[in-house]
């Protein structure tokens, strides 16, 4: 059984991952975006160009939104994590930070 990871852990797992990609270059253009929303949640973008996961498939998740990602009503919680634009998007409500940056990770390690 696998234990759920802290928040340190994500964190740790996410700056060894954006570590990786620094090259002299890539940092300069590209990054990780970590920023809240009025909705009230989170919006994380993670940028791919020049990373092993800019051609890798990715699985929406969508959970109380639609499927454009419209919060199906305002009490519910919900998440929204796609890629798009050349980046991986996660958007949740302020209890799924933790939850994006793991379904990020997850992908990125698989």
């Amino acid at each position: 059984m696998n234990a759920k990871p802290t928040a340190a852990t994500l964190l740790a797992r996410l700056s060894a991952w954006f570590q990786r990609h620094c090259n002299d270059d890539w940092e300069h253009e590209y990054g990780i975006t970590i920023k809240t929303c009025d909705n009230p949640g989170w919006i994380v973008r993670i940028d791919l160009p020049e990373t092993p996961l800019a051609e890798k498939p990715f699985v929406p998740v969508l959970d109380g939104v639609d499927e454009e990602g419209w919060q199906l009503d305002d009490e519910s919680p919900w998440l929204h994590c796609i890629v798009d634009e050349g980046a991986f998007q996660g958007a949740g409500d302020p209890t799924r930070l933790e939850e994006i940056l793991e379904t990020f990770l997850a992908w990125a390690d698989a």
